[in-house]
């Protein structure tokens, strides 16, 4: 007879993100009393909803409510606050840098790995300097102050250059991330000028910079069309087949000869592997990803699991006619990895099999501001306001916790009653120059 083990299975948890938080809500709910410890670590204290941020940068949802605090939620978890630096699967550790600073390294027997992705930077002149992602909360909440405050500096200067300058705004990037912040964006400044007396809406340039011959690639081609036809409706100037070349000291230059100043840059052209899986033992594909069998394990190493954005899952509902097919990195494959992967970690330590992971796309759904959006989904082309209202209730039922779908419900009817709030908060973005000034005063 097999001894009993004396200490539970130490199941450790790299990322929480979305994947990381429902993988670890699962296991708190199913395990017995004893038989895991589960610790998840993060450099953040709570997991984002990445599809919400456009909306909290045009102030439609307040950002507080697009994040979800994991020692809240995760009572039954040890949550650690620190970044990944180092996995030695071989020795079963991983090196971490506190939020203090201390390096230490914790051990495990199960890991997970879910560090999602992160921003992919072209060696492009002064796009380090200038540009902004819209990945982060704190990226949300810094571009809608900033965006709001360009306008304000705007209508106070008496140099026409400068005003030109403030009021033009540049995206590059035509994916999901980079026309949803055009959109919402480009609809905040424009109900914002109802409140300034010298700036009319026609007196902002919004420019989209997209170096593929069309935007919106998850959805058909004729969807992607009738999207750039809308954002020209708007005024929004739209750059196909069109690479940025430069942004030193906020000059774009573009690939057609196009240059012109603009002092908000922000860059959503693609996303890459978490680049800590470079530092680790674990098996790499050649785009950074972790190599992972259909059950969400990694190859070669049934105690590693892995999953979302930084893992290539082979996507079962495609190998037939692409043996080579992957899971692409969006919202709808996270959501549903996240629960099949506590399953399978469960069914594994209780001594049985796991089962792989299978889902046929659904298709995609964007929102293009208050009231407009655009989804090729159930084999449908939804336009307008019918696939705004789908945009919204898709992403509010894929929310974590009952609690922040309530929250963002009554944003959503508070700003039907009562319209957006436009106003800059941009002392965040420098909090002590109030007192610095007051010091020397």
């Amino acid at each position: 007879m097999a001894a009993a083990k004396s200490e539970p299975t130490r199941i450790l948890i790299l990322g929480g993100g979305y994947v990381g938080l429902y993988t670890a809500l699962g296991l708190q709910k199913k395990l017995r009393a004893n038989e895991a410890s589960v610790t998840i670590v993060d450099p953040q204290p709570h997991m984002t909803y990445q599809p919400f941020l456009p909306e909290a940068a045009a102030g439609a949802i307040e950002p507080r409510h697009v994040v979800v605090p994991l020692r809240r939620v995760l009572k039954r978890c040890h949550v650690l606050t620190a970044r990944v630096n180092k996995i030695e699967h071989e020795r079963k550790t991983v090196t971490v840098e506190a939020a203090d600073g201390h390096i230490e390294q914790l051990n495990y027997d199960v890991l997970v790995v879910v560090r999602g992705a992160v921003a992919r930077l072209l060696p492009i002149p002064g796009l380090a300097e200038e540009g902004i992602g819209i990945k982060t909360i704190g990226e949300a909440i810094y571009l809608r102050n900033h965006v709001l405050t360009k306008l304000d500096e705007a209508a106070s200067t008496l140099d026409p250059e400068l005003r030109k300058r403030l009021l033009t705004f540049t995206v590059v990037g035509g994916g999901f991330a980079g026309i949803e912040a055009l959109a919402e964006l480009e609809d905040m400044t424009r109900f914002a000028t109802r409140y300034y007396e010298n700036i009319q809406p026609e007196d902002i340039r919004w420019v989209l910079v997209e170096a593929a011959g069309r935007i919106l690639p998850e959805v058909r081609e004729t969807l992607g069309v009738w999207t750039v036809e809308q954002l020209e409706k708007r005024g929004i100037e739209v750059y196909l087949s069109t690479a940025a070349k430069s942004f030193e000291n906020g000059h774009v230059v573009l690939s057609d000869g196009t240059e012109f100043d603009s002092d908000t840059i922000i860059w959503t052209a693609g996303v890459k592997a978490n680049p800590v899986l470079a530092n680790s033992d674990l098996p790499i594909d050649k785009r950074g990803r972790v190599e992972a069998t259909a059950a969400l394990q990694v190859v070669g190493h049934p105690d590693v699991w892995t999953a979302g954005d930084n893992a290539a899952v082979p996507d079962l509902s495609r190998t037939e006619s692409d043996p080579t097919a992957t899971c692409p990195p969006n919202a709808q494959h996270a959501v549903r990895q996240a629960r099949h992967l506590a399953k399978n970690i469960i069914k594994v330590l209780r001594g049985g099999q796991p089962t792989d992971y299978f889902h046929k796309n659904l298709g995609a759904v964007a929102g293009l501001g208050l009231h407009k959006g655009v989804a090729d989904a159930l084999n449908l082309k939804i336009k307008g306001f019918p696939a705004w209202l789908f945009h919204r209730g898709y992403h509010l039922k894929a929310m974590p916790t009952f609690n922040r779908k309530v929250r963002i419900l009554l944003d959503w009817m508070l700003g039907g009653l009562f319209r957006r709030e436009v106003v800059s908060l941009g002392q965040i973005n420098n909090p002590k120059e109030e007192f610095a000034r007051a010091s020397k005063s």
